[in-house]
C-alpha cells in the first residue's frame, strides 16, 4: 500500500497552481490543489456549504484518510486470504510451468490433461521461438531469483489491496478533478519530461488511481508469479471491501451529511449514503 499512502500524500499536499509551482503562499493541505469529494461533511468544494470555520481532522480529514487506508488494506488482505487458501488454491504459473516442461520433456515424465492448443504453440507454434530453444527448457521464466510465492495465486494479495485503497482515495477526493502539465520519466531515467500524448489533456484524479492499482497489478503479472484473471477479478474484491468500509462509516459517524461519490472500475456511478449503495 505504499504507493497509495504516497499518491495520499502528493494529493493532500499539492498547492494551488498550475501543478507544477513550488509552494510559494500556499499552506500545505489547507490551500491544496485537488479538493475534496463533493459529500465531505468539511470541505465540499465550491459549494454554500463549504465551512471557514471548520475542517476535517480525525472524521473526514487527512489523519481520517492515512488511518483507512491501513485499515482497508487490512481488510483486503484478509478477504483475499480466505479466497486463495478456503476457496481456490490455484496454482502458479511458475508451478504450471513445470507440469508443463515434465509433460513435454523427451522422454515425458509425467502426463498431464494440458490443451492441445498449448502444447502446439511451445512445440510448432508461436510460443516455440522461445520454449525450448533460448531457455532450454519449457519452465515459466521469473522476474524474481527466488521464484513466486508459495501460497496460492487467486487472488492476487497486491490487486485487492490496490483496488481496495484505489477506491478510498476516490471517495475522499473529486475523481473528475484535472491533471495539469503531466510529466513522465526521461528515456535515461534521470529527470522529468512533459508527456505529450493523446491523453494529455484528459488525465483525472480518478483515471490515474486506476492506472495505479492496474499497474500494480499487472507487473506482478509481467513478473510471472500471478495469471491476469487474478488481476481482473482481485482489482473488484479489493472494491468490495472498500465499499463495504465506506457504507459502515456512513452509518456510525456522526457526520449525517456526509457521503461518497465513486465511479466504480466498470464506469458505474454510486454514491453511498446512509449505508446504501445508489447510483449517481
Amino acid at each position: 500500500m505504499n504507493a497509495f499512502w504516497n499518491a495520499a500524500f502528493l494529493l493532500l499536499s499539492e498547492p494551488l497552481g498550475n501543478q507544477l509551482t513550488g509552494m510559494g503562499a500556499s499552506r500545505p493541505q489547507v490551500d491544496k490543489e485537488f479538493a475534496c469529494d463533493q459529500g465531505n461533511p468539511y470541505d465540499p468544494p465550491g459549494t454554500v456549504d463549504d465551512s471557514r470555520t471548520q475542517v476535517g481532522f480525525a472524521t473526514f480529514g487527512p489523519i481520517h484518510l492515512l488511518q483507512l487506508l491501513i485499515e482497508v488494506s487490512g481488510r483486503a488482505a484478509r478477504a483475499v486470504w480466505w479466497q486463495k487458501w478456503g476457496v481456490h488454491r490455484r496454482l502458479r504459473p511458475e508451478e504450471f510451468g513445470g507440469r508443463v516442461d515434465n509433460h513435454l520433456s523427451s522422454p515425458s515424465r509425467r502426463t498431464y490433461p494440458i490443451d492441445a492448443s498449448l502444447r502446439n504453440s511451445l512445440s510448432t507454434g508461436l510460443l516455440s521461438t522461445y520454449f525450448p530453444s533460448r531457455w532450454g527448457s519449457f519452465l515459466l521464466p521469473q522476474a524474481y531469483p527466488e521464484g513466486c510465492p508459495t501460497h496460492p495465486a487467486y487472488g492476487a494479495g497486491h490487486a485487492t489491496v490496490s483496488g481496495a485503497c484505489a477506491t478510498l482515495l476516490k471517495a475522499y477526493f473529486d475523481e473528475s478533478a484535472p491533471i495539469e502539465n503531466p510529466l513522465i520519466a526521461s528515456a535515461d531515467g534521470t529527470t522529468l519530461v512533459s508527456y505529450t500524448g493523446a491523453d494529455a489533456g484528459q488525465m483525472t484524479i480518478g483515471g490515474e488511481l486506476n492506472k495505479l492499482a492496474s499497474n500494480i497489478s499487472l507487473f506482478r503479472n509481467a513478473a510471472g508469479v500471478h495469471w491476469r484473471s487474478d488481476y481482473t477479478e482481485s482489482v473488484l474484491l479489493g472494491e468490495r471491501v472498500a465499499i463495504g468500509l465506506l457504507r459502515e462509516m456512513s452509518l456510525t459517524f456522526n457526520e449525517d451529511d456526509a457521503l461518497f461519490l465513486i465511479t466504480r472500475f466498470d464506469g458505474t456511478p454510486i454514491r453511498i449514503i446512509d449505508g446504501r449503495v445508489e447510483p449517481s
